[in-house]
């Protein structure tokens, strides 16, 4: 076989990419290489800090402004025209916090070639001599030294400016009583020389700056990054995020949230597919306790391997089965092993998977499940928890047009409409049937109803068993009692109680599990654990020794009673002390008698408060309420009182906030009130004037109950009976260690005695001239 069936990741694995996905790789692409390349690009059009320097110093500037950013913008006058001129200062300014007022000052004057004409042969000297005789009185001096461009570099005719090399001197001066901006440059062979009138300059304390030059248009050129991407990003980069946020959360989850292409694809099913190939390793051997049920869907993994047998009379297979049960009883267990055995394609998904945000999204799923199940038919569809869309319409929050309601006239007419297909069985699960839609439970849709009740002994014994295969338990671990005493649990409670025996012996360092762990494992799932590590008062203690005395002695005391498991007043799960009781075996009928002795037996620890101290606490709430639902429930629903009769005054009507409560119908008369009010009084007080006369006339053991529970903190029920009996309670205990004691040793010589038993297998040895005869047969 060449071909390989889909897996239930194929929908993941094989999904095809969104449409449009290349386009927006491509232009996301481009984008990224527009802002490398505006980020790169020089942002230096006559970008040489030197050549503004020098029109500065030159008087050419006609308008000058410096930015906050320090980017300086001039107009200069070069050869008879005019050019704008963009340098980047920000460097040089952080270096010469005096240029940016100088650069200010400079471009306010104008130069004066009337006192020292440039082409006069005698400027120079007259400036200096002036300089000397005190005319003229110079306030900031600036030696220049332009130098031009090194041989190596070409020099383009169209980056001359009107520099030229050499060194010269201007001055910001007072001449005739007003501020004058002079150049002058010496000749050369005049015997007045730059150093010389520098040197009266500084005689005269005149703060001269030395500047040095380069002609080259190229020097000290500062190339920064252009401002323009973060502009972009700062302006269009928040509208890209919400796009980007659109397209992901929205657009994405339309295309392909079920793994497919396509514009409406959040309408394909989320179903996982389990072939022959890929199977769950669950199989009817792991599933234990429920007989019938396994039987039933035999029936139907055998019709889907051979059909021709059912055919041949007649027979048509089941459309849908409807797994029924408590939680934890094994519905989807039982769907895993269907899952495993069966040799077709199992589509597996969940209720919930139908209800999505958008409307018609569950009615799309339906479709698209059985368009896949029609392809891959014959083949079983398992849907669990079936109540998430299986519930009655007309009750829904959203009305007619309520999205549950539409994904459920969709499975109604996948399952048997004009189109339906008899190559597709439905699996169903719940633990809700009686809020599911009648339509869906007809004949022709589901079919059967196969209910999974708690299992009895038997199958508990046979659950403990398949639980028991994976972890490392003792040899004389007797799981029959465990079964007898967890009569009540769910497989799934039964499952807990293993695994929490194989967690309390590894945490003692055990080499298996024992039937003390698996003892105390039952009692963590059924009630809690202990917190012996709750600081309690001693007074508190007694009250609390004296209320599970009240309680243990009221029901070892009232006839069919479950017996007593366990009494502590070690604080385990809510309570600060406990009576824990297990049925002998299971218990399928309620009589009357046993429910007015629970009444009774909740109201002995209250009793034994007020008779030994005089007073009661809050402890009895929990007490008292459970007597007050059990009464009521015996009157208005089981018909256990002779006065109301057999009519049930309840309403089985939920609110679709609060969930299933008790409460009484609202067509009930105020008489008919006042009567079952009367009755459940009437019950209450009769069983706790009985609960008052077994404690008052067992006041002893009452006592020694209390004391033996304040010594040892925890009885269980032998122990229980020694100590109302009057025995002592350390002999007992001893004489159960010795008991106990002889008991390991006995079964340890059996053990041995058993492997001893066994013969051991030697090979014959082959006689003179013959073949040896090997275990082999041979």
């Amino acid at each position: 076989m060449t071909s390989k069936e889909p897996t239930p990741d194929d929908g993941q694995k094989n999904a095809r990419r969104p449409r449009g996905m290349g386009g927006v790789i491509l232009i996301l692409a481009l984008l990224t290489v527009l802002f490398v390349v505006v980020a790169r690009s020089p942002n230096d059009g006559q970008n040489s800090v030197h050549a503004l320097y020098s029109h500065l110093l030159n008087g050419r500037v006609e308008s000058f402004s410096l930015s906050d950013t320090g980017v300086a913008t001039a107009e200069v006058r070069v050869d008879g025209g005019r050019r704008q001129m963009e340098v980047i200062v920000r460097n040089f300014l952080l270096d010469e916090k005096n240029d940016a007022r100088l650069f200010s000052e400079l471009a306010a004057y104008k130069l004066d070639t009337a006192a020292y004409p440039p082409g006069d042969a005698d400027s120079f000297a007259r400036f200096a001599d002036d300089v000397r005789q005190d005319k003229i009185r110079v306030l900031q001096a600036f030696m220049v030294v332009e130098t031009p461009p090194r041989q190596t570099q070409e020099t383009r005719r169209d980056d001359r400016d009107g520099r030229e090399a050499g060194s010269y001197l201007t001055a910001i001066a007072l001449r005739d009583n007003r501020t004058v901006y002079l150049r002058v440059q010496p000749k050369a062979g005049e015997m007045h020389t730059l150093q010389s009138v520098r040197a009266d300059l500084l005689s005269r304390q005149v703060p001269i700056r030395d500047l040095a030059l380069s002609l080259d248009p190229s020097a000290f050129k500062v190339t920064e990054s252009n401002t323009a991407l973060f502009y972009i990003l700062s302006t269009v980069g928040p509208w890209l995020l919400v796009l980007a946020i659109v397209w992901f959360f929205i657009v994405r989850q339309m295309r392909a949230p079920g793994g497919t292409g396509g514009v409406l694809s959040f309408g394909r099913s989320r179903a996982a597919l389990y072939t022959k190939e890929n199977r769950t390793n669950v199989t009817f051997d792991d599933v234990a306790g429920m007989e019938e049920a396994k039987a039933e869907v035999r029936e139907i993994i055998e019709f889907l391997k051979n059909p021709a047998k059912f055919a041949r009379l007649g027979g048509s297979i089941p459309r849908g089965v409807l797994l029924v049960g408590s939680p934890g009883t094994g519905k989807t267990l039982l769907a895993k092993a269907i899952a495993g055995e069966a040799e077709v394609p199992f589509f597996s998904i969940s209720g919930s998977d139908f209800v999505e945000m958008f409307v018609g999204v569950g009615a799309s799923r339906v479709r698209d499940l059985f368009k896949q199940a029609r392809e891959a038919s014959p083949c079983i569809v398992f849907l669990d928890e079936i109540d998430a869309v299986g519930r009655k319409r007309g009750t829904g929050m959203g009305g007619g047009h309520d999205e549950r309601e539409q994904t459920l006239n969709a499975i109604l007419v996948e399952m048997d409409g004009f189109d339906s297909d008899k190559g597709i069985i439905l699996i169903g699960a719940t633990n809700r049937p009686d809020v599911l839609d009648p339509a869906l439970l007809r004949p022709g849709r589901f079919d059967r109803q196969v209910v999974i009740d708690l299992p009895d002994v038997k199958g508990r014994e046979a659950i403990l068993k398949v639980h028991a295969r994976k972890v490392k338990v003792a040899t004389y671990v007797d799981l029959h009692v465990i079964a007898k005493a967890t009569a009540g649990f769910s497989g799934a409670e039964l499952a807990a109680v293993i695994n929490e025996g194989a967690i309390l012996a590894a945490m003692k360092n055990k080499d298996a599990v024992d039937m003390n762990d698996l003892e105390e494992a039952r009692d963590r799932v059924r009630w809690g654990r202990e917190k012996r590590s709750r600081a309690i008062e001693e007074e508190d203690r007694k009250v609390t020794a004296f209320h599970e005395a009240g309680h243990t002695l009221v029901s070892c005391l009232t006839p069919d009673q479950d017996p007593v498991h366990k009494v502590t007043i070690v604080s385990r799960g809510r309570a600060l002390g406990a009576t824990l009781s297990l049925p002998e075996k299971d218990d399928y009928n309620h009589w009357r008698k046993k429910l007015l002795g629970r009444i009774a037996v909740c109201f002995g620890g209250r009793i034994a408060e007020d008779i030994v101290f005089g007073d009661i606490s809050a402890g009895a709430s929990n007490d008292i309420e459970q007597a007050s639902n059990l009464a009521r429930v015996m009157v208005c629903e089981l018909g256990m009182s002779e006065r109301v009769g057999p009519i049930k005054y309840t309403t089985d009507d939920q609110n679709p906030y609060l969930g299933r409560e008790f409460h009484l119908a609202g067509d009930i008369s105020q008489k008919t009130l006042d009567v079952i009010n009367d009755e459940v009084r009437r019950i209450i007080d009769e069983q706790y004037a009985a609960a008052r006369k077994l404690i008052q006339d067992h006041r002893p053991a009452l006592d020694r109950l209390a004391a033996a529970l304040l010594k040892h903190e925890t009885l269980n029920g032998d122990e229980v009976g020694a100590v109302i009996r009057g025995d002592d309670l350390d002999e007992y205990r001893a004489a159960q260690v010795r008991h106990q004691q002889a008991t390991d040793i006995a079964r340890r010589e059996q053990e041995q005695a058993r492997a001893a038993a066994i013969p051991a297998v030697q090979a014959p040895t082959a006689e003179p001239g013959k073949p040896g005869v090997g275990l082999s047969g041979a």
